[in-house]
Order: C-alpha cells, then sequence, then structure tokens
C-alpha cells in the first residue's frame, strides 16, 4: 500500500501555538498541515509565560516521535514551550548526531531548570529486563529529579511500565504474541478531569510484547485506574492527583504508524500478525482506520489544561 503526502500531510484545525527552535524540521511539518507553531522571537514578545514541556523522547526515528507529540499537544489554546532531551549513556543508531547535537539537551544541562510538564516516551527495549537497558540508572534519575522539578510526568508505553517497576516495584510480563492494533477501551473513574469529555467507550492504539499486569496495578493504593481494555489491560492510571500518569498504548500515533511497524517486521521474517481493529475487513491494502484522534487529543488537551496549566504556578 503507497501512502500519499496528501494521506501523510492531515490537515488538522488548530489555535495553539507550539513554541519550537525556529528550524527543527518537524515545524514546517506541522505549519503545512495548519497547525500554529510559534518561534521563539515571535514567543519572546509575547506578554505571556508559556507552559513548558520537556519531552524525553525514547524512541528509536526521533523525529517520527517529535512529529507525533508536537501534534498531540496542539490542541488547546495555551502556548507550550518544547524542549527535547535525550539520555547520554545511549547512543541512538536511528538519528543523526547533528539532529540531535542541535536539537536536544541532557540532564546535566537542565539540571538546574523546572518545568511544568515532562513526556516520557516508549523504547523498543521491553523484551529487556529493566536493569539489562543500557540506560536504566540514567532513566531512573531522570524519573527522581522529576519527582521535584516537573509539575506532571506523562509515561507512555514502556516508560508506563518502566515507571510502575520504579516507583510501586510492579514488574512487567511477557506477552505470548505481540499486542498490536487499536483495542476498544472502557472509562472507569469519570469524575477525574483527565477523562473528562471521554465517551464510555474508546479505542487507543497499543504496540507492545510485554504488559503490566491488571491485578497489580489494582492493589497499588497509590495508583488510580481510569481506563482499560478487555483485550490490552489497564490503559490509563494517576497517582499523587496526576503528578504522575501511565498511559500503556500510544494515543500519539498516527494513521500510519501501526502499519509501518507491521511492514518492518514482515520485512525482517518476525511473526507478525496484522494489526487488530486497524486496517478495514484486515486487508492490509486498504487505508488504515483513524479511530482514535479525538480522545488523545481530549487526554493530552486535559493534561494539559488540569495538571499541568491548573497547577503550576506562574513562576515555576
Amino acid at each position: 500500500m503507497q501512502t500519499t503526502s496528501a494521506d501523510r500531510q492531515e490537515k488538522e484545525e488548530t489555535e495553539m501555538p507550539i513554541k519550537t527552535q525556529s528550524d527543527l524540521p518537524a515545524k514546517e511539518i506541522l505549519e503545512n498541515e495548519n497547525i500554529f507553531v510559534m518561534d521563539e522571537f515571535r514567543a519572546l514578545h509575547q506578554d505571556i509565560r508559556p507552559l513548558r514541556v520537556l519531552i524525553l523522547n525514547n524512541m528509536p526515528i526521533k523525529q517520527d516521535t517529535e512529529l507525533q507529540l508536537l501534534r498531540a499537544l496542539s490542541n488547546t489554546p495555551l502556548q507550550v514551550d518544547v524542549t527535547f532531551m535525550n539520555v547520554k549513556s545511549h547512543v541512538s543508531q536511528n538519528t543523526s548526531a547533528s539532529h540531535l547535537n542541535k536539537f536536544y539537551t541532557d540532564l546535566g544541562e537542565i539540571r538546574s531548570r523546572r518545568f511544568d510538564g515532562l513526556i516520557i516516551t516508549g523504547a523498543p527495549v521491553e523484551d529487556l529486563d529493566f536493569e539489562e537497558v543500557d540506560y536504566w540508572e540514567e532513566l531512573c534519575s531522570i524519573m527522581d529529579w522529576a519527582e521535584s522539578h516537573v509539575t506532571s510526568t506523562l509515561h507512555i508505553c514502556w516508560a508506563a511500565q518502566a515507571g510502575y517497576y520504579h516507583y510501586y516495584g510492579i514488574n512487567k510480563e511477557n506477552l505470548p504474541k505481540k499486542l498490536s492494533g487499536v483495542y476498544d477501551h472502557w472509562v472507569a473513574n469519570r469524575k477525574v478531569p483527565l477523562v473528562r469529555g471521554f465517551d464510555d467507550s474508546f479505542r487507543a492504539p497499543h504496540s507492545r510484547h510485554t504488559m503490566t499486569p491488571d491485578r497489580a496495578i489494582h492493589d497499588c493504593k497509590e495508583l488510580l485506574v481510569l481506563a482499560q481494555s478487555p483485550e490490552a489491560g489497564v490503559y490509563l492510571a494517576i497517582a499523587e492527583e496526576g503528578k504522575k500518569i501511565f498511559i500503556s498504548g500510544h494515543p500519539e500515533y498516527d494513521r500510519y504508524t501501526l502499519h509501518n511497524e507491521y511492514r518492518r517486521d514482515r520485512e525482517r521474517g518476525l511473526p507478525a500478525e496484522v494489526p487488530y481493529h486497524y486496517y478495514p475487513e484486515d486487508d492490509t491494502q486498504k487505508r488504515p482506520l483513524l479511530t482514535w484522534r479525538s480522545h488523545s487529543n481530549n487526554l493530552y488537551s486535559n493534561w494539559l489544561n488540569y495538571y499541568v496549566y491548573q497547577v503550576t504556578p506562574y513562576e515555576l
């Protein structure tokens, strides 16, 4: 199946200014999608304090994740100043050193700064025990640093599993086969602001080989489950009134992310099954259905509004 430029650049209406470095490659793509991206010069001349969001990007193809997360943060009138971060104890094989040196920082450079929000992405290391990951100690240091320097931290997919393990000692388990597709979820605690505006059921993508056991999450007194799926397990949980939020799936994925992963796995000779509830009639030659965007936008918007903007003092 061929994807066209029109498919890749789906138009979206939004009012929120995302502030990034002027020459970040994702900036031009977002502007072509009608997403308002503000450069540093204009932002400095506005009498407003933007929300400062730090993104620890552990994904291998960092430019794709940059684009997905900037899209996800673009659906609120709040101004967001985004800083990208990576770990120093791991050398990226899929992103150029020049890109990382130009657009990324590390904990040593921002240790004294404070941020309204932190997003920690997933990573393709779930087959390893946490302690076997070459940057595990550095990641733990970042999560510990965030306790006193970040208002709210969003942990996505593997990062959610890492957070459950680091904070609460709940280890992940291997799945008999890869969980890949778009799954139905049910809201469990509707009164919590993070799921405000959600339908009773909604869909979200998952792509992983491991999971944190549902029962262990439910039994942990510090955690409150907000949404879960019969097939994919606990999807959304919260701790410390939103200081820590855990998402087991990938709400930021775009239309073709699962398609590209499926095609990559097949090319590598891996036993890849057709992603669940993704292609019409499970026909991989047909355009995948985008059935999770509205709830993804709602989730990130609620996070920015209720757990970042409404909580952080004007003077960080």
